[in-house]
């Protein structure tokens, strides 16, 4: 069913909006409306324009959020300026803390990169600083791989104007410094380039030996670590001591920072000149939280409302209401378009027609209780809605199953309660077509109430799925069960009299219904001519999709014969006759006939639910019910 709902128009002072929302909105699930489409054309109205002041200090609370253990709820309802002045005062402590803390990691990673500079060299005793002061001497340390370090090798053992001293190594590198006099240094340095010597500038700021550069840079950097961690502690002990002003300030922050948006809803206006601004919000509300809202914004001085059942000028929203086990089946209901507020709401009748067809098509005892019991377990455990479609599904299978006298394919464990559809095939198809053309006639009969809902009459009394089709199609269906019983005459007469007059409505629905509505001119534009032409296109169209749509309901039966046929095929594989029968065979073949015909039997019922019965009476316009609360999620 589709909850009914109030519109109500909720207006106050503009600073209070906050407070209103906040203390009373929040509690219920409201679909607000632009309150500048209703009023837009009114003067001293213009949109609700703020900058959010709350987004700011809301991420700074975030920010002190990530010291805590575990986000609990706060115990202490605050306003927003209150909460305001806690995050700032605990962020401006902890700010000195930081930019400590970003002191100490760019010193820490300075001292990192030192090491990671000196330690290759080690290996070198010899002060760095003296090497500055060599006057006719040049060096340069680097690296070069080990294998043409071993042709370096000789050419050094032949050249007497430079040294390499090698400081370390590993598979891939040597690393090392060598010395050329300054008279040499062009030609040893393109030598050394040929050998592919990778160069590595030392800091002038090291003094010491390698090792003791990197020994001292170590310890350096140890009392920084253990610096950082100290001043982390400290900021972590801090934002704790106040964590529960700091969770209740947060949570404030984020309901005032997630209600803000309410401002796009809303529009302002100046009651009367030297008075403050006024906000206006619409929004709709089922009745049952109405009356109660209602009772508490009563009793606010600062809060002026009013209701109403509906206004035709906005459209209002949607929302099903459905009993849990028939949640699942919303969902087909909102793959082809949410009900309009004045139509029927089509979830029990799409699952009480989907599962019964899907049952009569899949009948299996065994294979129906593995959809029963897979079904409800996903939806149990995990919320599927298909699954919980299925499960339910999987119900009328097992009953069907047993109708059947089919169990896993078996045919000859159970007794059929009814009959073996491949022992009665042209029954089987005959019923189908007679159980189509009952929903058919069932979905006209929705139409006319869903028009009588919209108080559209044209539809009501000529369309093809109103009063005049449903006269039409009923009588040929009654005139075919004369025909099948033997009594031809009366079915003649019936079909002159009781079809064509109704058809001939059909054909004549444009002008009757402007004649219904007292229009000035009853006929379309254009020649009376090509309407005439026209009119009898259209006659013929719906004559063929009355047959079209009763006979595709063959189906039906066609995929009942289909499960029983691709079963009897596993059964003669595995050798049933002989016996003997193989059990995989039997087992693998349920589970590729289940898999495979249950998927298609499914996209096929949901055809038979899409194009011959809701085209016949649902339209699928309306318009989602969203709450704020959720919108905002």
């Amino acid at each position: 069913m589709i909850e009914k709902m109030k519109l109500l128009h909720i207006a106050g002072p503009r600073e209070d909006i906050d407070r209103v929302v906040k203390l009373y909105l929040n509690k219920y699930e409201i679909h607000f409306e632009n309150a500048m489409t209703s009023l837009g054309s009114l003067k001293h109205i213009r949109p609700f324009v703020e900058t959010n002041v709350y987004k700011e200090v809301a991420q700074r609370g975030r920010e002190l959020k990530q010291y805590l253990e575990a986000d609990k709820p706060g115990t202490v309802i605050m306003r927003a300026m209150q909460a305001q002045v806690i995050i700032d005062e605990v962020y401006g402590q902890i700010e000195e803390l930081h930019n400590g803390q970003k002191e100490l990691q760019g010193k820490i990673l300075k001292l990192k990169e030192w090491i990671a500079e000196i330690a290759p060299f080690i290996g070198l005793d010899f002060e760095l600083s003296k090497l500055k002061h060599f006057k006719f001497i040049d060096y340069q340390f680097g690296r070069i791989r080990v294998e043409d370090y071993h042709k370096l090798e000789r050419y050094i053992f032949k050249n007497p104007y430079t040294l390499f001293y090698e400081c370390n190594n590993d598979s891939e590198y040597v690393w090392g410094v060598y010395f050329v006099p300054h008279t040499h240094l062009q030609e040893v340095e393109a030598v050394y380039a040929s050998f592919h010597f990778e160069d590595i500038e030392i800091s002038e700021e090291f003094e010491e030996t390698p090792r003791q550069v990197c020994e001292k840079a170590k310890e350096e950097l140890a009392a920084c670590q253990q610096e950082l961690e100290l001043l982390q502690m400290r900021t972590v002990e801090l934002v704790r001591n106040r964590e529960d002003e700091i969770l209740s300030a947060c949570e404030s922050l984020e309901s005032y920072c997630r209600n803000f948006d309410i401002r796009k809803y809303a529009a302002c206006t100046q009651a009367k000149e030297g008075e403050g601004e006024y906000y206006i919000l619409y929004g709709w509300i089922s009745s049952r939280d109405a009356d109660k809202l209602i009772q508490e914004i009563s009793e606010d001085d600062k809060i002026h409302w009013e209701e109403e059942e509906g206004d035709r000028s906005v459209n209002p929203p949607t929302r099903l209401k459905n009993p849990k086990i028939l949640k699942p089946f919303e969902m087909f209901v909102e793959m082809y378009g949410l009900p309009a507020y004045n139509e029927m709401d089509p979830t029990l009748f799409v699952a009480v027609t989907y599962t019964l067809m899907f049952g009569i098509m899949f009948g299996d005892v065994g294979q129906g209780a593995c959809l029963l019991v897979g079904g409800i377990l996903l939806y149990r455990f995990k919320n599927l809605r298909l699954a919980g479609i299925v499960g339910v599904a999987g119900i009328w299978s097992v009953v069907f199953g047993f109708l059947y006298g089919s169990v896993f394919g078996f045919e000859e464990i159970l007794p059929a309660l009814w009959m073996k559809p491949m022992d009665n095939i042209m029954t089987t198809l005959m019923l189908a077509i007679g159980f189509g053309a009952a929903l058919i006639l069932l979905a006209m009969i929705l139409n006319i109430i869903n028009a009588v809902r919209a108080k559209e009459y044209g539809r009501l009394l000529f369309h093809q799925s109103g009063i005049a089709g449903l006269i039409c199609y009923g009588f040929v269906v009654l005139c075919v069960l004369l025909f099948i019983t033997g009594h031809g005459i009366p079915a003649t007469v019936l079909i002159c009299a009781a079809v064509g007059v109704p058809l001939l409505a059909i054909l004549l629905k444009e002008p009757l219904s402007g004649l219904l509505e007292r229009k000035s001119d009853i006929f379309p534009e254009g020649s009376k001519i090509m309407f005439l032409v026209e009119a009898l296109v259209e006659g013929f169209d719906v004559v063929l999709s009355y047959a079209t749509n009763t006979i595709s309901f063959v189906r039906v039966g066609a995929f009942a014969l289909s499960h029983a046929g691709m079963m009897g095929v596993v059964m003669t594989l595995a050798g049933l006759e002989k016996g003997n029968p193989n059990w995989m065979i039997i087992v693998l073949g349920n589970l590729l006939v289940a898999g495979l015909e249950g998927l298609i039997v499914g996209i096929q019922v949901l055809r038979l639910e899409y194009y011959e019965m809701f085209s016949r009476f649902y339209s699928g316009s309306g318009k989602p019910f969203v709450s704020f609360n959720k919108r905002n999620q």
